[in-house]
Parts: structure tokens; C-alpha cells; sequence
């Protein structure tokens, strides 16, 4: 039964491999919740990955009546409901608010061969300042324009551009509505301003996009409406209760695991692996790569994202992990149990094996031709020695993107906080700690998206007067590594000596196999 001293709050987190909605109090904790697995895409073509809008809608209805299976606490008894998705996945809607094609992920590679028709001043401008790579790159991906120039019939009956988030919304309010901190793509934003870009932008001429195709903007914390009786009658959630705006996925993560100042860093080991650091001003990590809107209004996410990240240790247990698993379907055991054990088999360092971990390509400091690479084997290595290496390049990897970010934000971390799957693993907690040369923390709750999200909705709700105060409420750290001094200076040696020297060297091959095989492209 709910605690009638205690406030409920709906958090909705649409992610890569699942759609999760999870009931949090007001000091944080976790009462219920329900995940449905999806199916990230499907590639009707080689690079391309798309779904049905109308999917995600089901499975979000689905988990969400799912909960109320799983918990006893009344709906009556929830204040407020927020919404976080996936980044930059495009839904293109008609004037009747139907999806006019499948949307877009943010996984898709497809791009188009046109450059943008600058203003002549524009041109000129961009030659001084160097940027026309970058406004050519920003056309070149922005999945309007692939719309446009491969199927103008669809285009054409497009009358709202949305991203998830904005179409979740959209289902639940019937408001063309989206929060700020949700704005993460190829749509014309400007992220100094946060804001939807002045009308002489060169956004604009870069995109088919007009401002009325786009949701209204609203700030974290703000209603973006009300649930309707449709959506009532599809998801279970009452009637007129709150849609509170919060953020994209990775935002609401940093502040659901507590990151609001320059001294905490953010580590998430989830499909994408990433670094962030909260910032009140606008800095460029990976110029000219822009840092994203944090939730708490004003400030800024600086952010180093390796492509494919943790969804490289799926990889390795579906090419390599048969045993694990079978081992523990035998024994009852979760699988990871086993890939903990193969990681604990192998002394820090890999016994010298190093991997650099640019299955998708690298970070924005390196160029498109960026592979992976395993270097160092001997007759010694084995499946668990290449299972740590890659954790362990995954690392790395972080590491030198956070080393940039902090030196160009004139920032002195203290601690990390690791959220996603990787941060329930105490092995890849040590890992992390050694190779960092820092302390460690999981939050108290694996669910740090969603928290983030629910700490909005507290928000929305008038449970606090700010973030800042939501913020020392409902966030708990959790278990603390520290750095073993031993394996820190181990690490440190095979970062500066080995790691960091991988990509300089073999980038000339990386560009011959591109040349060689087209791939990739």
C-alpha cells in the first residue's frame, strides 16, 4: 500500500533496448517497475535503422500497464509524470499527427551528397571562421534533408517534425510540445541560446525545415500538459495528471545521478558509452561539437560519447560468450555473474593485451576512418584477457576524452559517478577507478535516467522550489571504489605509452582499409 506520507512520481525512460516506467518517491527511492525489451531497429538497407513510431507508443502503453501490475500503490496516489527518450531519433508527423514514414534513430548512417545554399555573407563569414565543414557535416546527416531529397511525396504531407520525445508527448497531451533539455539532433537549435535558432541562422538554409513544423520549446520542471482521456485509456495513467517537462535520456542521467557541478563527472555504460560534466557555461569539448542542454535550466552537458560503447560487451557474448551463458541458464545463475568471474581471471593490464574500442568509429577527435584494433597478443591470451582488454580500451577511452573536456573547462574533478549497466559490475567499478586515478561511485539506484526524469515531475509538482533542492533529496551515492595505487600507475603507464599512441600510428592503415574495401563508408 502507498505510504500516505510519501509522494509518487511517473518516470517513462524510452531507451535504446528498452522502454522502462518506474515509480519514485520524493526522497528518491524506487518502489516499482516494469521494463519491456524492444527491438532497436530494423535496416531495410545496409546502414539504415528505423522503427515504427507507433511502436514505441505500444511498448511505453505496455509497460506502463504492466506497473500497475507490479505495485499495489493506488494511481490516485501520483503527482506528476515525465518522459525521457533516446536522442535524436526523428518522427516525421502529417497534419493529422500520424507518422507519415518510420522514424529515424539516431543509429542511422545514411546522409545525403548536397551542400547548403549559404547567404553570401554566410560564406564568407564561414571561410574566415573555418566552419563549413561542420555546417556541410550538419546537412549532410540531418535526416530532414535525406526525407526531402529521397522521398518528396512524404515530405510533402510532412507537417510537424518531431523528435521521440516530442512524439511521446504528443500521444499523451495532444500538445506539440518538448523540453528543452530533449533538443539533441540534426533540428535547427541553438544550443548557446537554448532556443530554436534566430531566423538568420544558417540553420535554416541548411534544413527544409520551418519553425512551425517544430514543437514549443519548455523548460525542465515546466507542464507541457495534461494526460489526455486517450492516452488514459491506452497507458492506465489518470486522466489530467501532469506531463512535466524533463530532458533527454544522457541529461536526465547526469542529474539523476547528482553531477550539478564541475567537480563530479558523469560516466555512463549503457549503448553508448559516455563522459559529462555539468557546466554553467557554454564550452566545446570536441570542437565543434556543441555540448548538449542540461536539465536544470541555463546550464550546459559537455559530453565525449564512444559509438557503440557498452553494446560492445553484448557483442562479445553473443560471438564469444556461449558458454557463460549456458553455463548460467544451467546453474540459475545471471549471466553476468560469469563474465564477472572471466574478468576477475586476468590481472590489470590484460597481461599487455590493448584494445582500442572504434567499432563504429572513434570520438569526435578522430576522423571517420577510425576501426578497432586489438594489439599485443601472445600465446598466453585468452577469450577472458580480450573480454577485460576491452573493457579496459572502453576505459581508456573515456579517459582521454574526459581529460580533454576537463582541460578546455577549466575544471578539477574529484569523483565520478558511473550509471548503466556496466556500473552494476564491482569488478568494472574497480576498473574504472584504477584507470581514472579517481574515486568511484554507483548511484543507489541503477535507474539514474529515470530519477532524473522523476526529480522534474517533483518539480512540476511543487514538491521542491529547485533542482538544486531536488537534487539533495532524492540522490543517494552508493557503494565507493577507490583507486588501488599498484594498478592506477599500471594503468597510467599503458594509457600514456601504449593506448593513447594506438590511433596516431595506425591511422594511415585505417584510411587504406577505407580506400581498399569502402568500408566504412
Amino acid at each position: 500500500m502507498a505510504d500516505p506520507e510519501l509522494q509518487y512520481f511517473l518516470a517513462i525512460d524510452n531507451g535504446t533496448q528498452s522502454v522502462r516506467a518506474m515509480l519514485f518517491d520524493q526522497f528518491g527511492e524506487l518502489h516499482a517497475k516494469s521494463q519491456i525489451d524492444i527491438e532497436p531497429y530494423q535496416s531495410p538497407k545496409v546502414g539504415w535503422a528505423e522503427q515504427q513510431a507507433s511502436y514505441y507508443w505500444q511498448v511505453l502503453c505496455r509497460a506502463c500497464e504492466r506497473l500497475w501490475c507490479e505495485t499495489d500503490i493506488p494511481r490516485a496516489a501520483i503527482k506528476a509524470v515525465s518522459v525521457t527518450t533516446q536522442r535524436a531519433t526523428v518522427v516525421p508527423l502529417d497534419q493529422h499527427g500520424q507518422p507519415v514514414r518510420p522514424a529515424i534513430t539516431w543509429l542511422d548512417q545514411r546522409r545525403v551528397d548536397t551542400r547548403p545554399s549559404l547567404r553570401w555573407w554566410e560564406s564568407l563569414a564561414v571561410r574566415v571562421t573555418g566552419d563549413r565543414d561542420t555546417i556541410d557535416e550538419f546537412h549532410a546527416r540531418a535526416q530532414a534533408n535525406w526525407i526531402a531529397q529521397n522521398e518528396p511525396d512524404l515530405w510533402s504531407k510532412t507537417d510537424k517534425l518531431l523528435l521521440l520525445s516530442g512524439y511521446h508527448i504528443y500521444r499523451l497531451t495532444g500538445k506539440f510540445k518538448d523540453a528543452i533539455a530533449s533538443q539533441v539532433g540534426y533540428v535547427p537549435f541553438d544550443f548557446k541560446q537554448l532556443q530554436w535558432a534566430a531566423a538568420n541562422n544558417w540553420q535554416w538554409r541548411a534544413l527544409p525545415v520551418t519553425l512551425g513544423m517544430l514543437p514549443e520549446l519548455v523548460p525542465a520542471g515546466g507542464i507541457l500538459g495534461h494526460i489526455s482521456g486517450v492516452a488514459s485509456e491506452e497507458t492506465g495513467i489518470p486522466q489530467g495528471l501532469p506531463l512535466v517537462a524533463s530532458g533527454s535520456d544522457k541529461a536526465c542521467e547526469l542529474l539523476g545521478s547528482g553531477c550539478v557541478n564541475t567537480t563530479i563527472g558523469s560516466l555512463s555504460y549503457g549503448t553508448t558509452a559516455t563522459f559529462n560534466l555539468f557546466s554553467e557555461r557554454y564550452v566545446e569539448g570536441l570542437p565543434p561539437y556543441p555540448p548538449y542542454p542540461g536539465v536544470i535550466p541555463g546550464t550546459y552537458n559537455i559530453e565525449v560519447a564512444v559509438p557503440r560503447g557498452y553494446w560492445m560487451v553484448s557483442w562479445f557474448r553473443r560471438e564469444f560468450g556461449l558458454l557463460e551463458e549456458q553455463l548460467a541458464a544451467v546453474q540459475g545463475l545471471a549471466p553476468e555473474v560469469l563474465f564477472d568471474d572471466l574478468l576477475s581471471l586476468v590481472p590489470p593490464g590484460s597481461m599487455g593485451l590493448t584494445l582500442q574500442p572504434y567499432w563504429s568509429g572513434g570520438p569526435g577527435a578522430t576522423g571517420p576512418e577510425a576501426k578497432g584494433a586489438i594489439v599485443g597478443f601472445g600465446d598466453i591470451h585468452t577469450r577472458a584477457h580480450i573480454y577485460r582488454a576491452l573493457i579496459e580500451g572502453l576505459t581508456y577511452a573515456l579517459r582521454e576524452g574526459m581529460e580533454t573536456v576537463v582541460k578546455r573547462a577549466g575544471a578539477q574533478l574529484t569523483t565520478l559517478r558511473v550509471s548503466g549497466g556496466g556500473s552494476q559490475s564491482d569488478q568494472i567499478m574497480q576498473m574504472t577507478a584504477d584507470i581514472f586515478g579517481l574515486p568511484v561511485e554507483r548511484s543507489h539506484t541503477f535507474e539514474t535516467s529515470g530519477l532524473g526524469a522523476a526529480m522534474a515531475a517533483a518539480l512540476g509538482a511543487g514538491v521542491y522550489p529547485d533542482f538544486r533542492s531536488a537534487t539533495a533529496a532524492m540522490v543517494h551515492p552508493g557503494k565507493r571504489f577507490m583507486p588501488i595505487p599498484a594498478h592506477q600507475k599500471l594503468y597510467d603507464q599503458l594509457f600514456r605509452e601504449v593506448y593513447q599512441k594506438i590511433y596516431p600510428s595506425l591511422r594511415p592503415r585505417y584510411r587504406a582499409i577505407q580506400e581498399i574495401t569502402g568500408y566504412p563508408q
